[in-house]
């Protein structure tokens, strides 16, 4: 902590003042000292934590979190002459080649990159008493319900809520357990024998897997694209009997963000929970675009998004429909904007091609093991190890020049 404060004052990263009469102190805000091009304009309006710079065709982004920076880029010079100027400007490491980054571990090749969160795993295995456990193939039973109003008896609420909290981040990586640890989260309040059972599963089925991760391959396509699936579990919550939504999406056949949670209204049949995770895809999806657009210096690309079903298809495509939807609150309706302005392009997907219905429900182990390859699971000390990737070589990379990271 003495380290960081005496670095804080010495890049002037902020001032000490008095607090004014009658007000209070509020969160620590970090507050950086270049936001703007030099026109005066926002680096990256979408997203303040990524900034560009281009040097003819050769581009350079930088991802910030805190103090620390991951640098990418597709020249060697221009990545050390930024590493000079932020050198010159400010105090920091350069710790090179990304391989470790937040408690995620990353592997480059000139094939690609992945990452992983095995360290993590045996962590959290080891503190949850869990490190020799027997593995399991998947993460929970088939058609399990859990339930708030279960009779088994009280376990330890610290002790439950400790484990799912670490197991809420390893999610980060691993998106074929963001519906099961979501699901075990809806009982911290009051966690029982039955509740902490599945948990302990998850830990089996993490004990299995902890070397499995997300693999990023190397693609030249002039244009990527970009495409959500989305599915919902008609009340699924025997509580409150809400839906899950369950949405994920896809740039080149790689996923890059997804989400899996309880809806926050009740919906009064499938079709209906369908057109909700819709409308909530679009505003992610959206977004997601226009971030794209602004890191690539191009123009918005239509996004696409697939449903498995067609009631909820007509449903947003059909405004004559408003018997069935005049019900639905308004800011669900955005889908049908999106549509409109050519922002989205629905299409039909097969049920049993709808790769959002890992994060909704829990599966049997084949389709389960079929759907988390679809994803792009795979084990990164296996079929990735060192041995079949290609060595890096004097902190680059036979192709492309990998990302790098400052602290």
């Amino acid at each position: 902590m003495e380290k960081e404060m005496a670095s804080i004052e010495e890049n002037c990263t902020w001032s000490l003042v008095d607090l004014p009469h009658g007000c209070q102190a509020i969160g620590l805000k970090w507050v950086y000292k270049v936001k703007r091009d030099e026109n005066g304009a926002m680096a990256n309006s979408s997203k303040h934590a990524i900034y560009t710079r281009r040097n003819g065709e050769a581009q350079l982004v930088v991802g910030v979190y805190v103090d620390d920076l991951v640098i990418i880029g597709a020249s060697c010079d221009d990545i050390k002459q930024f590493k000079k100027e932020m050198a010159d400007a400010f105090k920091m490491s350069n710790l090179g080649l990304l391989r470790y980054y937040l408690g995620i571990e990353v592997r480059q090749s000139a094939g690609g990159t992945s990452i992983s969160q095995g360290a993590y795993a045996a962590k959290i295995l080891e503190r949850s008493g869990m490190a020799g456990c027997n593995p399991c193939q998947v993460q929970m039973a088939t058609r399990l319900k859990l339930s708030k109003r279960s009779t088994e008896p009280l376990v330890d609420a610290t002790a439950y809520r400790s484990i799912v909290g670490s197991l809420r981040y390893l999610v980060n990586t691993r998106p074929d357990l963001a519906f099961v640890v979501g699901y075990v989260s809806h009982f911290l309040e009051e966690s029982r024998k039955d509740h902490l059972t599945a948990v302990k599963q998850i830990l089996h089925y993490v004990a299995e897997t902890k070397s499995w991760g997300l693999r990023y391959e190397r693609k030249k396509e002039e244009q990527v694209q970009l495409t959500g699936f989305n599915d919902s579990d008609f009340a699924g919550d025997v509580d409150a009997r809400k839906s899950t939504t369950g949405v994920i999406f896809f740039l080149a056949n790689s996923p890059i963000t997804w989400q899996s949670m309880k809806q926050k209204v009740v919906a009064q049949s499938n079709y209906e929970a369908e057109y909700i995770v819709a409308a909530n895809a679009a505003c992610q999806g959206v977004w997601l675009a226009r971030v794209l657009a602004e890191v690539h210096g191009s123009a918005l690309s239509v996004l696409m998004l697939r449903v498995d079903n067609k009631s909820a298809i007509a449903l947003i495509k059909n405004l004559v429909l408003h018997r069935h939807s005049k019900h639905i609150e308004v800011k669900y309706h955005l889908v049908r904007e999106s549509v409109e302005k050519g922002q989205i392009n629905v299409e039909f997907i097969k049920s049993e091609e709808q790769l959002g219905d890992v994060l909704t429900k829990s599966l049997g182990k084949v389709k389960f093991h079929e759907f988390r390859a679809k994803i792009g699971l795979v084990d990164v000390r296996g079929k990735h190890s060192k041995a079949q990737e290609e060595i890096v070589v004097n902190g680059s990379l036979a192709r492309a020049p990998p990302p790098a990271l400052f602290a």
